[in-house]
């Protein structure tokens, strides 16, 4: 007898996560303190690989900050901006001056609409965590990359909205928040797809809210909804938001404020190296003696 494989409630709806993004385009810029914070991080990074590229990819360009930062880094560079979503790719190639604004394209981070060895760097902000299946989507990023390329990211680690996730753990058996790979997972990913000398660590970054429900609306306001294939497909009732506001209290601390921990993960690593092209079978080197 053959049994039907159960997919993890954790894998994420593509078209739910794309439609997230797409509604948050106008309100994104106004509630992403923190990824403006990392994204500020990542790229102080970039002193340290000493490129000039000629052409550099913004995977998950979102409303285009990164974008319009290697605009002014790399002044001769070709940038494209790349997100699932079309309204944040508009919202990016509004970014830059008259003369010099990014390109945009919207497409699947799985399936790049980009040619082979066509990419000197790619840098990405806070985009890693929305994606299935990590080692297909690096492979995806070694074909365009070229011989030495670079990738450099941030991603969200598992001890992201631990608070979150506790609460709502306590109130019903539903998936409310992704599952966010261990930055060691996210090495050997890179090592699987075929990159090489990955360099990693990452930080705890706690926000701290008034109340619990500035959380969520801050989550909405940039788009990051409940994606995941195990989420409630209903509306949450009222009892149960209430249960799960109650039960977030046992995090409060003392001076009345609610934490939101964001485990943050960096990385960078580089692309093969152009090996020499084979001698020929027939050609025998002779030593002289």
């Amino acid at each position: 007898m053959h049994t039907k494989a159960t997919a993890s409630p954790y894998l994420l709806d593509r078209h739910k996560t794309r439609l997230g993004f797409e509604r948050a385009a106008h309100t994104y810029d106004a509630n992403a303190v923190l990824q403006r914070e990392i994204g500020h991080r990542l790229t102080e990074r970039l002193d340290l690989l000493k490129m000039q590229p000629e052409t550099v990819l913004d995977l998950g360009c979102g409303t285009g900050a990164i974008s319009e930062h290697l605009l002014k880094r790399y002044k001769k560079a070709r940038v494209i901006g790349l997100d699932l979503a079309l309204n944040m790719v508009r919202k990016t190639r509004e970014r830059g001056g008259w003369f010099r604004k990014p390109h945009g394209i919207c497409a699947d981070v799985a399936r790049l609409p980009l040619r082979a060895q066509s990419v000197d760097m790619v840098v990405s902000n806070l985009m890693l965590q929305w994606c299935n299946d990590l080692p297909a989507v690096f492979g995806e990023l070694v074909n365009v990359l070229k011989p030495d390329g670079v990738l450099l990211f941030a991603t969200f680690g598992p001890d992201t909205l631990k608070e979150l996730r506790a609460s709502w753990g306590k109130v019903d058996g539903f998936t409310h928040a992704s599952r966010f790979a261990d930055m060691h997972d996210v090495g050997d990913a890179l090592l699987q797809a075929g990159f090489r000398d990955p360099v990693m660590d990452q930080e705890t970054i706690t926000l701290t809210y008034s109340e619990v429900r500035g959380l969520l609306r801050d989550l909405k306001g940039i788009g990051a909804n409940n994606a995941t294939q195990g989420r409630n497909q209903g509306l949450t009732g009222k009892a149960r938001l209430q249960a799960f506001l109650q039960a977030y209290e046992c995090f409060r601390w003392e001076n009345g404020l609610y934490p939101a921990t964001y485990e943050v993960v960096y990385g960078h690593a580089w692309a093969p190296r152009l090996l020499p092209s084979p001698l020929p079978e027939k050609f025998i080197p002779i030593r002289k003696l």
